[in-house]
C-alpha cells in the first residue's frame, strides 16, 4: 500500500467515520434496529438534535435506513444497511485497539 499520497476514498471514508458520535451510533446498530429512544439511552451525552443530524447523515451515506411504520402511535426504527454492517470488522478493530490501548 502507498502510503505517500492521500487515497480520496480512504479521506472519504474517515470523514464520515471520523465524525463524533458516528462510531458510537454505528456500534449501538450493530446490535440490531432500535429506535431514536433506544440509540439515545445508550449514548447518553448525545443531544437530541446531533443524533437526529447524525442519523440523516448516516441515512444519506447508505450506511442506516429508517423504515416509519404506520402503527398508532407511528413507530419509526433504525438499522444497518449492508453497507452499514460492512463497518463491522473497523468497529471491532477499533474496540481491540482502545482495550489494548486506552
Amino acid at each position: 500500500m502507498d502510503y505517500t499520497t492521500m487515497c480520496p476514498k480512504y479521506e472519504a471514508a474517515v470523514d464520515v467515520l471520523g465524525k463524533k458520535w458516528t462510531g458510537l451510533i454505528i456500534r449501538v446498530l450493530l446490535g440490531g434496529p432500535k429506535r431514536f429512544k433506544d440509540i439515545k439511552g445508550q449514548i447518553a451525552d448525545m443531544s437530541d438534535k446531533m443524533l437526529t443530524d447524525r442519523m440523516k447523515e448516516l441515512e444519506s451515506q447508505g450506511i442506516v435506513k429508517r423504515t416509519v411504520f404506520p402503527e398508532m402511535p407511528v413507530r419509526i426504527e433504525y438499522e444497518l444497511t449492508e453497507k452499514g454492517h460492512n463497518l463491522q470488522p473497523v468497529i471491532e478493530s477499533i474496540q481491540a485497539w482502545g482495550e489494548n490501548w486506552m
